[in-house]
């Protein structure tokens, strides 16, 4: 199993109404020397849009903190960089 499938079905622990999860680790290749090991598998930098009933009346750090703590394991196995939007369905318009 890829870190992306990893990463998918971890999040669906949040209910999400729409996730779009893209991995950018290509644009990062020069970053494999501080990596170790970890940057030679391509699976190091991410990108999440995620809308969830969860995340209404939370704080933009109270989002965050449950994303992170439900991806730590995937961060001590060389998750690097995890860029996040997060919304509540009110707050999100698709572009």
């Amino acid at each position: 199993m890829t870190r992306d499938d990893r990463l998918l079905e971890i999040l669906k622990k949040l209910n999400p109404v729409h996730m779009q999860l893209k991995n950018e680790s290509a644009k990062h290749a020069s970053h494999v020397e501080h990596l170790g090991s970890a940057g030679f598998t391509g699976e190091t930098h991410y990108k999440l849009i995620i809308v969830s009933d969860i995340f209404v009346g939370k704080s933009r750090i109270d989002r965050q903190r449950l994303v992170n703590d439900l991806l730590a394991d995937e961060f001590k196995a060389g998750l690097h960089a995890f860029e996040m939007k997060i919304y509540a369905p009110s707050e999100y318009k698709r572009t």
